[in-house]
């Protein structure tokens, strides 16, 4: 825990001291929350703001970057299960869930991971993807150990919630959790905004903040004391997804490529999806919104489109390439964003135009900071069913229907 005097240090080496300016005035459990939150925020992110720091999403030369299709994968069915569950048996294969968001698109005021999509039954998000990642632990015969990432506000609900469900049948002696540090919000001036006495304006610093915050909750060292080689990183709300699948890791290992991603073919030219390709002839991944009419609808010899394969948050990372990047340090997005505050009178503010930055590190650029990457396509009927709104495209409803149309009990 923090103390009062290492956090004033801390604070005054970044000329953020204001942020204890009424720790007098606070109750006990008021003072240890606040100590609690500058304990996980990451102030180097403010180094950002000095111009010659700042980092400009200006991109370089796109090309198409092919896969290895559902077919491929077919053809060399052997060889990549028994690469990939040699690798899981000698314990050189690990899954970290990123699991720090809260389900308020789905009307849910708890963990995302904690929202039932069960109908005749329970059946919670955190329970399809233990089930799906027991499925590859029944075929290897060993327990892949599992790391999850939550967040300041969901980590008490995420812990306790997995232990009153016994890790749905996961054994827990495999299961870390670890807290995703949290990035400060600034006025223009890079002063950090409060928004009450006892809190700072704070948020997770972006799905690229992963490794990092596993690194400073200290579970580097256990990884690679248990000779943990590669790491599968995933996102909470893909119900359908496989987990350290032996197929995936083993293709990556034969292909002898530094990091895998998984695909999709992508639905139509206008799916907003970002997509893997190659930018200045390395891996990368090009937002939707990036892409102009013209790549979007470009046709390879085929006739089928070259930016095909959609990207849906599942990546084989090894860790010599992940401590290198966090070395070399990932580029820091500063965002323009509208920051509720508390003014000089104590009283939240709720502006309504921007008034500061936010600061966010991407997977993305996680992927871009790799040699190579293999694109591994998926069937999107069997392997992509993201809950991200209550109805529609990629929602509840339609993970319901991809679930029972894989045979899963609701």
């Amino acid at each position: 825990m923090l103390t009062y005097e290492a956090a004033k240090e801390i604070l005054a080496g970044c000329g953020q001291e204001h942020l204890l300016k009424y720790y007098d005035e606070l109750n006990d459990s008021e003072r240890a929350d606040l100590l609690s939150q500058i304990s996980l925020i990451d102030f180097s992110v403010l180094d950002n703001l000095k111009e010659e720091n700042n980092f400009t999403a200006s991109r370089g030369k796109f090309a198409p970057l092919g896969a290895v299709t559902i077919n491929d994968i077919e053809k060399n069915h052997e060889k990549y299960s028994e690469a990939g569950i040699k690798a899981i048996r000698e314990g050189k294969v690990a899954a970290v869930l990123l699991a720090g968001g809260q389900g308020t698109r789905l009307g849910f005021d708890k963990p995302k991971g904690m929202f039932n999509v069960g109908i005749n039954k329970e059946l919670y998000i955190f329970q399809c993807l233990i089930n799906n990642l027991m499925d590859v632990v029944k075929e290897a015969g060993e327990w892949v150990p599992l790391y999850i990432m939550t967040s300041e506000k969901n980590n008490d609900d995420t812990i306790s919630f997995l232990e009153e469900k016994n890790y749905f049948g996961y054994n827990k002696e495999y299961v870390r959790f670890f807290v995703q540090d949290m990035a400060p919000s600034v006025d223009y001036n890079g002063r950090i905004y409060m928004e009450s006495k006892s809190r700072i304006s704070i948020s997770p610093n972006g799905n690229g903040g992963w490794f990092s915050s596993l690194v400073r909750a200290g579970l580097l060292s256990e990884i690679k004391e248990k000779g943990i080689e590669w790491i599968n990183v995933f996102a909470v709300d893909n119900v359908l997804q496989r987990i350290a699948d032996p197929l995936y890791v083993g293709a990556v290992i034969c292909s002898g490529l530094q990091s895998g991603g998984k695909v999709v073919s992508k639905a139509s030219p206008d799916e907003r999806v970002g997509v893997l390709c190659l930018e200045d002839g390395v891996p990368s991944i090009v937002e939707y919104y990036e892409m102009t009419d013209e790549m979007r609808t470009l046709l390879d010899e085929n006739g089928e489109l070259a930016y095909k394969y959609g990207v849906i948050l599942n990546y084989l990372f090894s860790v010599d390439k992940l401590e290198m990047i966090l070395n070399n340090k990932l580029p820091i997005h500063v965002v323009e964003k509208k920051i509720p505050y508390m003014d000089e009178n104590g009283e939240l503010i709720k502006p309504d135009k921007p008034n500061g930055h936010k600061f966010e590190t991407l997977v993305l650029d996680m992927v871009h900071m790799q040699d190579s990457c293999l694109a591994y396509e998926v069937d999107r009927r069997k392997e992509f069913a993201p809950v991200k709104n209550a109805t529609g495209v990629d929602s509840v409803e339609s993970a319901r229907e991809l679930l029972a149309e894989n045979g899963v009990e609701l």
